[in-house]
């Protein structure tokens, strides 16, 4: 009897235990588990976005591919509305997470960089895109494209990677040839931060050597788009993070005074003596008035180099070369990872399951790589950033692609592996503190050269009043006006 009672107890206890199991590996299962819809009463979700021109035809076309395939055997409808440029969207989504007067309620999905996104989920408005994408799923997506959308350190993911850019340098090819010839410039002497600075100063005097009987009037080679990413990328190459955010939100501050005056040295003083510039609102713009001859700018910027130079003599057609966006001499080959993801807003389940369905269908490898081969952005899946893929989709979809961003991609894809991305970590006042790098010293730079200018249209000698700007104590007074200005937008004491 002794033994016939202990093995039921030892059958109960097995049960027990299988029953447990069972249960855990069903919780585990239904982590991701579909959530029912019905076909016959779809679920509506609208998508905010910033895509324009091309990019917008093509997620357009994308959109209602997927409705009527996907969306309509599920149940989902989706419409998708642009607000034509990143800060229109920016400012759509913090005016309806303030509630203000007027603001429209947020929609299922809204494109958004990190700092905007992280906001958001500070108000709680965001849902965890782990409750809806298994870790077998996010694992198939680049690394470092994924990792930007952990904000907490606490595995919750509130920011899926759609499309990613990097910076490319972009030529004039068909002014640069001449001008190589002339002096035995390479490409490869545009490697180096410091390399563009040399080739810039040497194309300024062969121009100014052009026009004998006007003294000092070279131009421009170089200009960039984004002072930001040269600030935090031209930095990490060089072994520091500008912004180490902290896991409490805060941010530490690495301001090492010599590796800001080599960021000064290689942009502010020839920029001064007009090896450097900028007019236009974009880089691209200055190429096509003649006024540069190269610039650093999105692989998404190709679209808008142009093909002729137009200037007040007339215009004349142009040729491009794109190479690899030139780092800090010495430093690392680290490039700046870029581009908006989409989070989706809480609400009820069967609108955030429905969203995460359409963002798998339009992250899948094909779906991907066409929006790619008419946005410029590269796609987010680990086995599609090769060129064989994107020449795939292109021989099997008959796209008729981009020259200049087949070449930026080609450019970016041949050496994907050897190439690390960097973004960094969102913190509590990361939007200011970015824009302090974006303004601070390139708007000193435009002011000072306008002084310059017209000091020297007044009779000033040309080098000492240039010595007075480029000079240590001049570098000096900005590098603490700087260092106080950044520290208030980024709220450290």
């Amino acid at each position: 009897m002794q033994k016939k009672h202990i093995n039921k107890i030892i059958c109960a206890v097995a049960m027990t235990v299988t029953m447990v199991f069972s249960m855990t590996g069903c919780e585990a299962k239904n982590k991701n588990a579909k959530v029912k819809l019905d076909p016959n009463n779809p679920v509506s979700i609208t998508i905010w976005h910033y895509y324009n021109g091309t990019q917008q035809a093509s997620f357009d076309a994308l959109v209602e591919e997927f409705n009527a395939t996907v969306g309509k055997e599920q149940g989902i409808f989706v419409k998708g509305s642009s607000y034509g440029s990143v800060s229109d969207l920016e400012k759509a989504i913090h005016s309806s997470l303030e509630g203000e007067v007027g603001a429209s309620e947020l929609p299922s999905i809204f494109s958004s960089y990190a700092d905007t996104a992280y906001t958001a989920q500070k108000q709680g408005k965001l849902i965890d895109l782990t409750k809806y994408f298994t870790k077998e799923e996010l694992d198939t997506y680049v690394d470092t494209y994924v990792q930007e959308g952990y904000f907490n350190q606490d595995g919750a993911l509130y920011l899926l990677p759609v499309a990613k850019s990097t910076e490319v340098m972009i030529i004039n090819k068909t002014d640069w040839e001449p001008f190589a010839k002339e002096t035995g410039c390479t490409l490869e002497d545009l490697s180096t931060i410091e390399g563009v600075v040399e080739v810039s100063k040497k194309y300024y005097e062969w121009t100014d050597a052009k026009t004998p009987g006007i003294a000092n009037d070279g131009k421009a080679f170089y200009g960039r788009d984004s002072m930001s990413n040269y600030f935090v990328i031209g930095m990490r190459q060089m072994g520091k993070e500008i912004f180490d955010a902290q896991k409490d939100g805060s941010v530490v501050l690495n301001l090492d005074k010599e590796l800001i005056r080599r960021l000064w040295d290689n942009y502010y003083v020839p920029y001064m003596n007009g090896y450097f510039a900028s007019y236009g609102k974009f880089r691209s713009d200055d190429v096509k008035t003649g006024d540069i001859l190269a610039y650093t700018g999105s692989t998404s910027s190709s679209f808008y180099f142009p093909d002729n130079v137009e200037t007040e003599s007339g215009a004349y057609p142009i040729d491009f070369q794109v190479i690899t966006a030139p780092i800090m001499e010495g430093g690392e080959k680290i490039m700046v990872q870029q581009g908006a993801g989409m989070a989706i807003v809480k609400s009820d389940s069967q609108h955030e399951y429905a969203s995460s369905v359409f963002l798998k269908w339009f992250t899948e490898k094909e779906h991907n790589l066409r929006f790619v081969c008419d946005s410029a952005y590269m796609p987010v899946l680990k086995d599609a950033n090769t060129i064989e893929s994107i020449d795939k989709v292109i021989s099997d979809n008959n796209i008729q692609m981009n020259k200049k961003v087949y070449g930026c991609l080609e450019c970016v894809m041949n050496q994907f592996d050897s190439i690390k991305f960097y973004a960094s970590r969102n913190f509590e006042n990361g939007y200011p503190a970015r824009k302090v790098l974006d303004y601070n010293l390139s708007d000193k730079a435009d002011a000072d050269k306008a002084e310059l200018n017209d000091a020297i249209a007044n009779g000033a000698n040309r080098e000492e009043e240039l010595s007075k700007y480029i000079s240590d104590e001049s570098f000096e007074a900005w590098y603490e006006e700087f260092t106080e200005v950044l520290k208030q937008a980024a709220g450290v004491n």
